[in-house]
C-alpha cells in the first residue's frame, strides 16, 4: 500500500556506494585512517530494545526472529536518511492534527506511526496501486468509510477527513480482533487474510504468523517508526527546530456553490492557485463542481504568517530536535 520497497532498494544501493568510497586506507596514512574510522562510526546499528510498548501492550523482542525482524526495520530507517528525516519534519505539521482525532475516536496514539510508514507523512502520497493520501486508502475503501472520491474532489487527500475514515476502519477491525497488533497487521494484509491465517496456522499471536514479506514486516516497521520518532539522534539525525516544517496558519472560507475557475477565485481571496492547492490537496482539478450544493470548507493561508521567520515554528515534540 506504499512506496517503501523501491525506496529501500535505492537507499541500500546508496549505502553500499558510500561504504565503498570509505575503503580502508594504506598503512602509514594516519590522518586518512582516522577520518575513515570516524566515517565508519557514522554507520553504526541502532540498538534493538528487549521490549517495546505498542498500544498499551508490551511486546517481547528478545526472541531471535523478532529481534532480527525489528533490527532490519531499524536499519532501514537509519539509512533511508532523507526519507526518514523528511518524515519527521512533516510530522511536525501533521501529528498535531492527527493525534486529537485518534484520541476522539478511541484509537491508540501509536497508530499515527502506521500513518507515518504508509505515506511518510505526505498527504499527496500515491502508490502504484492507486492508494492515496496520508492513510493510503484505495478508492473503494475510501468511499466505504465516508470519503468523497471522484476526479474533481478526492477526500483521501483531506488530512482530517481521511484520518476520521481511518479511525472508522481501525475501529471496525478492532471489533473483529480485539487486539491492536492484529488490527495493525490487517491494515496492510487485509482483515480476511489475517483471520484466515490465524485459523490456518493455529496461533493466537499475530507476530507469530508466517505471512508474505510485506505484511510480515509491517508491524515491525510501525514499531521501528515509533522508536525512531522517540529518539532521532540515536539514528544519527540531528534536527534543529528551524528544520521542522511549520504549521501554516490559515483562514477558512465555506462555499455551497461550484467554483468555475479556482485560479481566479484564489486571487480574489488574496492567495495563489498553487497555495490553495497546497492547503487543499483534495481539490483535484482547476474548478470545483458542486451541483448538489454541498458545503465545502477551503483553507486560505494567512499571507502575513506563512514565512519561515523567527518564532514561526512550534516544535510539536522536543525529542525530535537538538537544542
Amino acid at each position: 500500500m506504499n512506496l517503501y520497497p523501491k525506496i529501500l532498494i535505492l537507499s541500500t544501493a546508496l549505502v553500499c556506494f558510500i561504504s565503498a568510497c570509505h575503503a580502508v586506507p594504506q598503512q602509514g596514512n594516519t590522518t586518512e585512517q582516522q577520518n575513515t574510522e570516524t566515517s565508519v562510526l557514522q554507520y553504526s546499528s541502532p540498538q534493538v530494545p528487549a521490549s517495546v510498548m505498542f498500544c498499551g501492550k508490551e511486546i517481547d523482542l528478545t526472541r531471535f526472529d523478532r529481534h532480527e525482524r525489528l533490527d532490519r526495520e531499524l536499519l532501514a530507517f537509519a539509512y533511508m536518511h532523507s526519507t526518514s528525516m523528511q518524515t519527521i519534519k512533516r510530522a511536525n505539521r501533521y501529528f498535531p492534527i492527527v493525534e486529537p482525532i485518534l484520541k476522539e475516536h478511541g484509537i491508540p496514539d501509536d497508530f499515527k506511526y502506521l500513518m507515518a510508514i504508509e505515506s511518510s507523512c505526505n498527504p499527496l502520497a500515491r502508490s502504484h496501486a492507486g492508494a492515496s493520501g496520508l492513510w493510503q486508502f484505495m478508492q473503494t475503501t475510501g468511499r466505504e468509510y465516508g470519503l468523497e472520491v471522484n476526479k474533481n474532489v478526492d477526500e483521501r487527500y483531506h488530512v482530517e477527513k481521511s484520518t476520521v475514515a481511518a479511525c472508522k476502519y481501525i475501529k471496525a477491525a478492532y471489533k473483529k480482533y480485539n487486539d491492536w497488533v492484529a488490527v495493525a497487521a490487517a491494515y496492510n494484509g487485509g482483515q480476511a487474510r489475517i483471520v484466515g491465517q490465524m485459523q490456518k496456522q493455529q496461533i493466537d499471536e499475530t507476530l507469530d504468523l508466517h505471512l508474505v514479506e510485506e505484511t510480515a514486516r509491517y508491524v515491525y516497521r510501525i514499531i521501528a517508526a515509533k522508536i525512531m520518532f522517540s529518539n532521532p539522534t540515536a539514528f544519527g539525525f540531528r534536527l534543529r527546530a528551524s528544520d521542522l516544517y511549520m504549521q501554516v496558519p490559515y483562514k477558512e472560507v465555506t462555499v455551497t456553490t461550484g467554483i468555475a475557475d479556482l485560479a481566479a477565485w484564489s486571487k480574489k481571496q488574496g492567495t495563489t492557485y498553487a497555495l490553495l492547492k497546497n492547503l487543499n490537496p483534495w481539490l483535484r482539478d482547476n474548478f470545483l463542481q458542486n451541483v448538489s450544493g454541498k458545503k465545502y470548507v477551503l483553507r486560505i493561508p494567512l499571507a502575513e504568517k506563512m514565512h519561515y521567520t523567527d518564532g514561526a515554528i512550534t516544535v510539536h515534540d522536543k525529542r525530535w530536535i537538538v537544542e
